[in-house]
């Protein structure tokens, strides 16, 4: 498995945990050459490629008049953008590898309004309507596509926005309260997700957005 962030530390460390089997390539996702030198250099290391996870992303707290456009721009290229040449590079491989399949992640901000989110709701469902129309593209050519929608995940980047809240704690109960099963979503739940997405029991799964938000959208 290749391991590819912008923080080099932190993909090294995460390719550490893969006994035998991890590789850290850091990788700003916004830039073609640099999406194109990952997909080449797991190319390199396995002779092909079977799967593409395009986890990168990050947000921004703010309705659409507060919403900066340095932040606009930021958002779009970080979680769209880095998606498209995810699969942009990674396709051709996929589809010359035999066949394989991509996981883009998305967000149910994509499906339902959340308040606050605007730039980052524009922006995953973006990333939906590129997982559906390119899997209709590529499925002949033996290349599955399909997305993840995560609720509320606990991550470090719900963790900073909360701390920077007058009340933290006030806030995360809110994020817990508003899922049904009164958690966050983990992120080993997501991953899970994604493995079955790769595997072969998922051979009928194409275009699909797989929910995994806690009853969030179910309301």
């Amino acid at each position: 498995m290749l391991v590819a962030d912008v923080d080099e530390a932190a993909a090294a460390r995460v390719a550490d945990e893969i006994a035998g089997s991890g590789f850290s390539h850091r990788v700003e996702v916004s830039l073609a050459a640099e999406m194109l030198a990952l997909v080449e250099r797991a190319e390199v290391e396995w002779d092909g490629l079977d799967v593409m996870v395009n986890n990168a992303g990050v947000g921004v707290a703010a309705t659409t008049p507060e919403t900066d456009e340095a932040d606009w721009d930021r958002l779009m290229d970080i979680n769209l953008k880095g998606t498209f040449l995810g699969m942009k590079y990674a396709i051709p491989v996929l589809r010359d590898s035999g066949g394989g399949c991509v996981i883009n992640i998305s967000s149910v901000a994509a499906i339902v309004g959340v308040a606050e989110r605007a730039a980052y709701s524009a922006a995953k469902g973006g990333i939906l309507a590129l997982t559906r129309a390119a899997a209709i593209d590529h499925i002949a050519e033996g290349v599955r596509i399909n997305c993840i929608c995560p609720g509320t995940v606990d991550t470090p980047w719900v963790r900073r926005i909360t701390e920077g809240l007058p009340d933290p704690e006030a806030a995360r109960a809110a994020m817990r309260a508003r899922q049904p099963h009164g958690r966050l979503v983990s992120a080993e739940e997501i991953a899970a997700m994604a493995a079955y997405l790769a595997s072969d029991e998922a051979g009928s799964i194409v275009g699909a957005a797989m929910i995994v938000d806690g009853g969030l959208t179910a309301r």
